[in-house]
């Protein structure tokens, strides 16, 4: 048993480093910087890559045509070899709902060493380009904005001299796992890059939300965005800390009215949507992938299984350090809980879902041996030569 409370001692310690001394990463009250109506709106270009999406392009591109910006404004949707209409559809519901011109693009399949995103991104900022804009918003297609949020990202990367503005848009809590898995996924994203760091010039903590990024013209050529990651599987990380490393100045926030539309109704989706990319979050390392499941194991399973050992076995200090320890990790998920609106009884099982999660990083990394790793929509990235995620 002492063997038991020294590691329970030492999760307890970890989770009070993580309350005082990880950016405050469990805080959800960063939103978007100060802002004012600039002296003049500049052009922007809208980036939609789009493989596939002809079931959730009537919930999502009707609200971009929509903006209400008082500068010029243009959308290219790129049609990265979809099988489903998606080019189409964009383009009757452009017909249909007027707004913001739409320009549908197709740049066929993508060359070796490039992701069909970063490709089809590519060829979106080089359509944009042809209109000198002074930003672009990179958004997916599944995300549905407010019709301010074009200006307020504007104003506020204006106001606050930003070269990159992203927010983490509220992704979809509907269905009974997407309620238990959903905030835990941005919550250990946040974990990871603690969005008060970001901001910080001099900080090397750099990341963005794919979802949702504005992006100053300037600074994605000095970046050399996309082509610098062209072979970045986790895609938003990579082209934030690309503008980071080359001077620019970073935000990423939470998000009030930018929402994602999928659907992840069973676990089964949501498992894809994490194993997909785990493995190469880990750098496909195997000595990292063992570091962090040992460090999963510590910080979020320790605790209740102290819990239980120390009741069983009559050690009052075991249970007390384990119910301690697990008890500060429920109070720093509960922001989370209640910024997706849901239930603060889900707070206690966090480490179930953590355990999912490391299942779910094991698997990626099990299908990256398998050559299946980083599968998505029909197309399989082993694992680049130069890996573009490294600081």
């Amino acid at each position: 048993m002492d063997v038991v409370a020294w590691i329970t001692a030492a999760s307890l310690g970890a989770w009070v480093w993580l309350l005082l001394c990880r950016g405050f990463f469990w805080r959800t009250d960063l939103r978007l910087p100060p802002r004012g109506e600039p002296g003049d709106w500049p052009d922007v270009c809208v980036v939609v890559p789009a493989r596939d999406e002809a079931a959730v392009l009537p919930d999502s591109l009707p609200s971009l045509l929509a903006q209400d910006y008082p500068g010029r404004a243009e959308i290219f949707l790129v049609d990265d070899g979809s099988s489903d209409g998606t080019g189409e559809v964009a383009r009757a519901l452009a017909a249909r709902h007027g707004g913001l011109p739409l320009t549908v693009g197709s740049p066929g399949e993508p060359p070796a060493g490039w992701t069909g995103k970063l490709w089809a991104v590519r060829h979106g900022i080089g359509l944009a380009r042809a209109r000198d804009p002074e930003f672009l918003l990179l958004t997916d297609a599944d995300i549905a904005h407010e019709p301010d949020s074009l200006r307020e990202l504007v104003a506020a990367a204006r106001a606050g001299g930003f070269d990159l503005v992203s927010q983490m848009a509220r992704l979809r809590v509907a269905s009974r796992w997407e309620r238990l898995v959903v905030p835990a996924f941005v919550y250990f994203f946040a974990t990871l890059y603690p969005f008060r760091r970001i901001a910080k010039k001099g900080s090397r903590t750099a990341a963005a939300a794919g979802g949702c990024v504005l992006l100053r013209a300037e600074a994605a050529e000095r970046a050399r965005i996309p082509d610098a990651i062209r072979q970045a599987v986790i895609d938003d990380v990579s082209l934030a800390r690309a503008v980071k490393r080359s001077g620019g100045h970073i935000w990423l926030g939470l998000a009030e009215r930018v929402d994602s539309v999928r659907p992840y109704p069973r676990l089964a989706d949501l498992w894809r949507m994490v194993s997909r990319s785990a493995y190469a979050q880990l750098r496909h390392n195997p000595l990292v992938l063992l570091g962090t499941v040992l460090g999963l194991a510590l910080v979020y399973l320790v605790p209740p299984a102290a819990v239980c050992v120390g009741l069983a076995a009559g050690s009052a200090p075991t249970a007390l350090l384990g119910a301690l320890a697990w008890a500060v990790m429920t109070a720093t998920y509960c922001p989370m809980l209640r910024y997706y609106r849901q239930p603060l009884w889900l707070a206690p099982l966090l480490p179930f879902t953590a355990f999912l999660y490391l299942v779910m990083t094991v698997d990626s990394a099990v299908q990256h041996y398998r050559g299946r790793g980083a599968a998505w929509k029909g197309r399989t990235y082993a694992r680049p030569d130069a890996v573009p995620e490294q600081q």
